[in-house]
């Protein structure tokens, strides 16, 4: 079993308050609670077991038990009413662990609010920094210096991350036959049990039709007026898909950045997967793997750090486009361009970076090998690299 970087972190927030762990399904949630479980003397119950259901709903938990772990409790349609009333009953003698394979903050079923009494993590498949091992520097600057080098071992597991994805039992099945078995098993599970657990919703084959769409519509510009046409449904019907999605850990979307001296567009967003090997297109492949590894630097400095991030793109109407910007305390603070070979820096990147003020750029590409700094751009400091030496440098 290879170690998560944050359980460590969730051990020592237990100590304290209720820590919830939320992440897609299959990620590692339930095996790293199996891990801390043997650190404490708890008990580990599954919303998806029927004798768990039961001892759940009469409230029956091992009272010998320091540790409750709670599995998939957002099933439960009261579950954090259910939740709120344990903790403040149990809190002294008991540490309160919940799981979940959705956004626990959406499926509330307005239920009381949990406020004050949690910490909340998002557990990802592993990323290449995670997989190297590599020691995380202290801070965000200390971040941008990029000073791990992987060597040959990151881009060999980098090629291993782009083909296999993060999620850990395809990954370290190292083959890419037994990889995509297991996707097509993810798949069918994802819609055909949690959707239709969570979800009031009939039209399951039609909801298959638009995941198996996804992949092709990675990268760029999302027109949900073309998907509602391709399925055949209402617009709000596909957004209301799309958004359950991304409540399920599937997908993710980024807004643009609205700056202000460039006519930039304004609510078209991009999409993602968080299961890459999907897009058959290696360059939109490579693409969504950096968006990956982005989106989990942003929560880890909110889960973590407690400082809010937010992770976007630039286009203007002319398509003039930077694949990534991360938004630090309101200001843009980075910005990311992937190539799938190495060049020169990008002109649509350097256009961005005389217009706005961004003290950090990388242009970082999948086949390259050099590491160059070229000349600052109105106080950006820009760096070109490989993806591996940049990648191994994130949390």
């Amino acid at each position: 079993m290879e170690p998560r970087r944050i359980t460590s972190l969730v051990e020592g927030d237990l100590k304290k308050k209720m820590v919830l762990v939320a992440g897609p399904r299959q990620c590692g949630k339930t095996t790293m609670a199996e891990s801390i479980l043997k650190n404490w003397s708890g008990a580990y119950y599954t919303w998806d077991l029927d004798a768990h259901r039961k001892i759940l709903r009469h409230s029956q938990m091992d009272a010998a038990s320091k540790l409750w772990v709670f599995d998939e409790l957002h099933k439960f349609r009261n579950w954090r009413n259910w939740l709120k009333g344990q903790f403040d009953v149990h809190r002294s003698k008991h540490a309160f662990l919940v799981t979940g394979s959705a956004r626990l903050d959406v499926y509330s079923r307005g239920g009381d609010s949990l406020q004050g009494r949690y910490f909340f993590y998002r557990l990802h498949p592993f990323t290449l920094s995670e997989l190297l091992k590599t020691k995380l520097p202290k801070t965000l600057e200390d971040m941008v210096q990029m000073s791990t080098d992987p060597g040959g071992r990151g881009q060999k597991t980098l090629a291993d991350l782009l083909a296999l994805g993060g999620f850990p039992e395809p990954f370290f099945s190292g083959s890419e036959e037994t990889a995509a078995r297991w996707r097509l098993g993810h798949g069918t599970r994802l819609i055909r049990e949690e959707i239709r657990d969570l979800e009031n919703l009939r039209d399951l084959d039609r909801l298959e039709l638009l995941y198996d769409r996804l992949p092709a519509v990675v990268g760029s510009v999302l027109s949900i007026n073309s998907l509602k046409e391709d399925l055949e449904v209402a617009f709000e019907t596909a957004r209301h898909w799309l958004e359950i999605f991304d409540r399920l850990y599937a997908s993710f979307r980024l807004p643009p950045l609205g700056a202000p001296r460039i006519k930039a567009v304004k609510k078209e967003r991009k999409l993602y997967l968080w299961d890459w090997p999907r897009v058959e297109s290696e360059g939109a492949r490579f693409e969504n793997l950096v968006a990956f590894h982005l989106l989990r630097l942003v929560h880890w400095c909110e889960d973590v750090r407690g400082e809010k991030m937010e992770l976007r793109y630039f286009r203007d109407t002319l398509g003039r486009e930077v694949d990534f910007v991360l938004v630090r305390k309101g200001k843009p603070w980075m910005a990311v361009e992937v190539k799938h070979r190495e060049q020169s820096l990008d002109p649509n990147l350097k256009y961005l970076l005389e217009r706005v003020a961004i003290p950090y750029a990388f242009q970082i590409s999948l086949h390259g090998s050099n590491d160059w700094r070229p000349a600052d751009i109105c106080g950006c400091q820009i760096r070109i690299l490989p993806a591996a030496r940049f990648l191994a440098n994130l949390p």
